[in-house]
């Protein structure tokens, strides 16, 4: 685990590289290397925050500008789903009509025996819709 303590909006955009390297514990050879570059990078909350405060500059530089021109002032039409996607959902609903159908070994069930689910099926089935 390798973190990062002194998190500042000064180091974002600072490349690290990092080397791990594989070795056996009873010898000094290393049997493998590899660099990892990591960037850090703000979270989606202050990347909001930042673009609101931007669009909010270019606003005012907008409004004090001789050249004014309304449609680059409007804000642009977003449509931000709110919930779940459709496949998501589509997906629950799939996982919970396999939980409803028989498990196989049932005798006394009416529906064919080609939608009888073994319990593995089921268990992936309870799984996903976790």
């Amino acid at each position: 685990v390798i973190r990062h303590r002194d998190v500042r909006a000064a180091y974002y955009g600072v490349i690290d590289k990092f080397r791990l390297q594989v070795s056996e514990q009873s010898q000094r050879k290393a049997l493998g290397k590899k660099e990892i570059i990591a960037t850090l990078l703000p979270s989606a909350k202050e990347q909001q925050q930042q673009k609101e405060e931007e669009e909010k500059r270019i606003k005012e530089h907008l409004a004090e500008s001789v050249f004014f021109d309304q449609s680059l002032c409007q804000p642009e039409n977003r449509t931000a789903s709110s919930g779940p996607s459709l496949l998501t959902v589509f997906l629950g609903l799939v996982c919970i009509a396999a939980l409803m159908l028989p498990t196989l070994g049932e005798m006394e069930s009416l529906m064919p025996l080609y939608l009888h689910l073994s319990v593995n099926q089921k268990l992936v089935a309870a799984y996903v819709l976790g």
